[in-house]
């Protein structure tokens, strides 16, 4: 199989995000008026469908994406609830799927070489775009065809709400989940730094409030965990489940079972020369959170790279939730994983 090249070059330049006044498909406008709405965290509403809590533009994307979106066998998906390690998975699967092109020699450092890797030059979200959010954010028929096979693609969607396509074939999905606790703290702050100057800062508060009921984008977190923890149980060789603190306490091991999973395994070689210790350094946090493109650029959809880029440190919400919040958030987290035998 071909690896994954660099990102396509005839993709637009999309708004931040789709004003609610702003046009919708008259398919997307019906069904809205069908929905239980909130207001969102950051500008926009929150429309809860087939069970989950999605932005008015998420929905117009999503809708997009499962009407038109046509699965190959053979195309890999990386799949997270927003502030799950994302930006890290993205850069991971890419590295590990192209570094027969951008890393040819096993005892060579991807930092320093004279041609740069992708990933010194790219923002990890334009080289792997989301389905919904970037593809077929105000289109249905974006040109798939400078992907190169195995196609590699991301979403946040829940499994549920995948495109049939994507659930009848045999594509791979990498899945990655999070400790809920930090990945609200990742959330607020995220929000806090989208959000309009003229709403203000977000009061920690009302954010939990709205994690615990679940009406954050994709949310109920805890139903998008367990939609593919169950498929990664049911169809373990098309569905990968993992843990964001498991990658963060033994990369090495989950690296290269990650590689193994893709069928891009590492050769005795390649472990020879150090090939998984240099793809983790060129992927690391300290690595990409300091190169210029994550200083000053943007993604596709108009958020400042370095905004994808704050600790990304495990424990992190001890330093901002209160006891009763902690206490709280590992009741509910009990609740609804304990009994699927999945614990935080």
């Amino acid at each position: 199989m071909a690896a994954q090249e660099s990102k396509p070059s005839n993709l637009p330049i999309l708004p931040k995000y789709l004003n609610e006044d702003e046009e919708l498909s008259q398919e997307c406008k019906d069904l809205i008026a069908t929905l239980p709405t909130e207001s969102g965290l950051i500008n926009n509403r929150i429309h809860q469908y087939n069970g989950f809590w999605i932005t008015t533009s998420q929905l117009q994307g999503t809708l997009n994406c499962q009407n038109h979106f046509q699965a190959h066998d053979s195309d890999i998906l990386v799949v997270t609830s927003p502030k799950s390690g994302t930006t890290w998975l993205k850069a991971l699967t890419f590295a590990v799927l192209n570094r027969k092109i951008h890393y040819p020699n096993p005892s060579s450092d991807p930092t320093q070489t004279s041609h740069p890797h992708p990933l010194l030059t790219t923002n990890p979200h334009d080289l792997v775009p989301f389905l919904e959010s970037v593809l077929y954010f105000q289109t249905t028929k974006p040109d798939l065809s400078s992907f190169p096979s195995p196609r590699l693609f991301a979403s946040h969607l829940p499994y549920g709400l995948l495109p049939e396509s994507v659930k009848r074939s045999k594509c791979e999905i990498v899945y990655l989940c999070r400790n809920p606790k930090d990945l609200f703290v990742s959330t607020w702050h995220f929000a806090n730094n989208l959000r309009s100057e003229t709403r203000g800062q977000i009061r920690i508060e009302d954010s939990f409030d709205k994690l615990c009921k679940g009406t954050i984008g994709f949310g109920p977190y805890w139903d998008h965990i367990l939609g593919y923890y169950k498929e990664g149980l049911e169809r373990p060789e098309e569905v990968m489940f993992l843990r964001y603190e498991e990658l963060k306490g033994e990369p090495i091991r989950v690296l290269k079972k990650l590689a193994e999973f893709l069928g891009f395994g590492f050769s005795k070689d390649e472990e020879k020369g150090n090939v998984m210790e240099n793809i983790l350094k060129l992927c690391s946090f300290e690595n990409l959170s300091n190169l210029d493109v994550n200083k000053r650029g943007k993604v596709w959809f108009g958020i400042e790279n370095k905004t994808f880029f704050r600790h990304g440190e495990v424990g992190d919400f001890k330093n901002f939730l209160a006891s009763d919040m902690i206490h709280r958030l590992n009741l509910i987290t009990q609740e609804k994983l304990e009994k699927h035998g999945l614990k935080f």
